[in-house]
């Protein structure tokens, strides 16, 4: 199975101020989840992971019955508890999000 990779637009607008070096390690990684989205750590839930670079971690989403990866958050490790609390509160909002997307 070969998974679809999407980004939350805040993803997106948090990568652009990170250093070439970091961008190019999370394109990697996404190459990786389009094979298996199962390589990160698992938060809570199998569905719900993290990829770790440093002090930073990539926050994604597995969505199995429409093959997509949806990645939403990035956090350095300060702040990882308050990105994981807010991703937790918005889930409904990425499931419809990532819907439409797949849809497009």
């Amino acid at each position: 199975m070969v998974y679809k990779i999407f980004h939350a637009h805040t993803f997106d607008k948090k990568l652009e101020k990170f250093e070439k070096e970091f961008v190019i390690w999370v394109d990697k990684m996404e190459d990786q989840l389009i094979e298996n989205p199962y390589v990160g750590d698992p938060i809570r839930v199998s569905w719900f992971r993290e990829k770790k670079y440093g002090r930073y971690r990539i926050y994604y989403l597995i969505y199995d019955d429409i093959e997509a990866v949806y990645i939403v958050g990035i956090s350095d490790k300060d702040d990882q508890q308050v990105v994981i609390n807010t991703i937790w509160l918005l889930l409904d909002n990425f499931h419809e999000e990532i819907k439409k997307l797949v849809e497009k």
